[in-house]
């Protein structure tokens, strides 16, 4: 999650600088490649016999996605040596060789370059211009759909989310930010959204896991939760407590409360030293500017 000088991190483990995030965002890319190329060796070769491995069980390898209980949606590792931002923007290499590549590594890092500088717009145009070239990378581009937010497109950004998670439907942060989306539209309330709630798995992360149950249920048992682990977590999950406590605080309408938790997100120590490059430390920098704290 970035470089850095940030204290090492080992509950829940997942915000170390060498290592991803299984089944998030950061490991999709991977996920995607590894499915291909699996499914087409198993239609292809026959299956191994006991007698082939020696006379032993036959055991499946590791992989990055799990169906079941997600980490962030996945209980296996990715390979620890791959850097957050490499894989960010990492070409679906071996996908490529038997399905259409998701979207350009290059125009994926542009279009995250110009939203970390407020450049909205900017990166909503390079991601539409992926979308025109190669229709199929919509449902990898979850990145538009944080640019559709702050560009106030609700709408759009509630269908990108929605692609996002037919796709991955383990990903716990994408159905939170379809729910803002319909919370934002015009009538909307966060009440009304949880009726359209995107189903998806289980989340391995405390903090994830809090932070779903308060924007399902909306009560203050799961608010305190969550805001204990704003204060008491460890250096990631603090951070994330208090960004989703802020766009909670703002799907209500509270804004000196979301103002409030969104300062706390920027200033705690994974912002300012080892998670400064996260994705979603730069999202809360993009949020203080559009908000105009």
């Amino acid at each position: 999650t970035g470089q850095g000088s940030a204290p090492s991190v080992h509950s829940p483990g997942i915000y170390s600088p060498a290592r991803i995030e299984p089944g998030s965002k950061l490991c999709r890319p991977m996920q995607a490649a590894a499915a291909t190329a699996l499914s087409i060796l198993a239609a292809l070769l026959p299956p191994p016999t006991s007698a082939a491995l020696g006379g032993g069980a036959v055991r499946p390898g590791p992989s990055c996605k799990s169906s079941t209980t997600p980490p962030s949606r996945g209980d296996q590792r990715c390979p620890p040596t791959l850097r957050r931002r490499a894989v960010l923007t990492t070409p679906l290499v071996l996908a490529s060789a038997v399905a259409p590549q998701p979207a350009s590594a290059s125009m994926v890092r542009d279009g995250m370059a110009a939203f970390a500088a407020n450049r909205v717009g900017e990166s909503i145009a390079l991601y539409d211009k992926m979308i025109e070239a190669n229709p199929a990378s919509k449902p990898y581009l979850w990145q538009r759909g944080l640019s559709l937010y702050y560009a106030d497109r609700f709408a759009d950004g509630a269908e990108q989310f929605a692609a996002d998670v037919a796709v991955n439907p383990n990903d716990t942060e994408e159905q939170i930010w379809h729910l803002l989306c319909l919370a934002r539209q015009q009538g909307g309330s966060l009440e009304a959204a949880r009726k359209s709630a995107l189903k998806v798995g289980t989340d391995r992360r405390p903090v994830m896991r809090a932070v779903q149950q308060l924007f399902l249920s909306g009560g203050e048992a799961e608010e305190r939760e969550l805001a204990a682990i704003a204060r008491d977590g460890d250096v990631g999950s603090r951070f994330y407590a208090a960004l989703y406590l802020s766009l909670y605080h703002e799907s209500l309408g509270d804004q000196a409360a979301a103002e409030a938790r969104m300062r706390e997100a920027v200033d705690t120590d994974y912002a300012r030293g080892g998670g400064r490059s996260d994705p979603m430390v730069e999202l809360a920098r993009v949020a203080m500017q559009r908000r105009g704290w």
